[in-house]
């Protein structure tokens, strides 16, 4: 059944979800509660754009192992991707439980954000911080926890998270967003950087014109 389950995710991965429902469904059939056989089917419904029928799969995989951290992880995603955000955030949460769980940073930094969605700043930054704290460099954690940090008055921290982040723009490992320039403005203004300030809101309305942060960076501009 397993090796069933990876030749289903392997003809998920090349687009060919026909074979690849075939496939799980010969790994089911071989034992009916195996639970990454139903993750996987899920997963393809997903790809398909058939919500039901991929929740149905992921409930049915978590019917069948209530504490995998990888399944929870996805059905969050999924959930996320809905917009059904608390109930994505539930999720997530549980996926965040197994410490041996080897996308724990990411799943960390997921709920990280959806917090955020709900108004939950408090536990979003809790839950950037402990993203880091497993993995030092990951982007989208950084630049949400310094806008954050940001919000809260703690400049300094902020300032030293988008060194960071900058760091990763300057070797290439990443590139900039909405959000992030935008903390690069604030930090900029921190550190009495006028120069560099202009450069990172020139790039926001060159690159980004109709975003939220844009339109942040013009009122704190007036």
């Amino acid at each position: 059944m397993a090796s069933y389950t990876q030749l289903g995710l392997q003809y998920l991965r090349a687009g060919d979800t026909a074979s690849a429902k075939s496939a799980l469904q010969r790994a089911l059939s071989i034992d009916s509660g195996y639970a990454p056989a139903y993750n996987a089917l899920a997963l393809v419904f997903q790809k398909e754009e058939d919500s039901q029928l991929a929740e149905q799969y992921f409930r049915k995989a978590v019917d069948a192992d209530p504490s995998s951290a990888m399944i929870h992880n996805n059905f969050g995603a999924f959930l996320y991707a809905q917009q059904r955000y608390k109930e994505a955030c539930g999720e997530l949460s549980r996926a965040t439980e197994d410490p041996f769980y080897s996308q724990r940073a990411q799943a960390f930094e997921n709920l990280g954000r959806c917090y955020r969605l709900i108004g939950r700043d408090d536990v979003a930054e809790h839950a950037f911080g402990r993203s880091l704290t497993l993995s030092q460099n990951r982007p989208v954690a950084l630049i949400e926890l310094a806008d954050l940090l940001l919000k809260r008055g703690a400049d300094s921290e902020a300032a030293t998270l988008f060194d960071r982040f900058r760091d990763l723009v300057d070797s290439k490992r990443v590139e900039h967003y909405p959000l992030s320039l935008w903390v690069g403005v604030r930090v900029a203004r921190f550190e009495r950087n006028p120069g560099r300030a202009a450069t990172y809101a020139l790039l926001l309305k060159n690159m980004y014109p109709e975003s939220a942060e844009y339109r942040m960076y013009e009122e704190s501009a007036q």
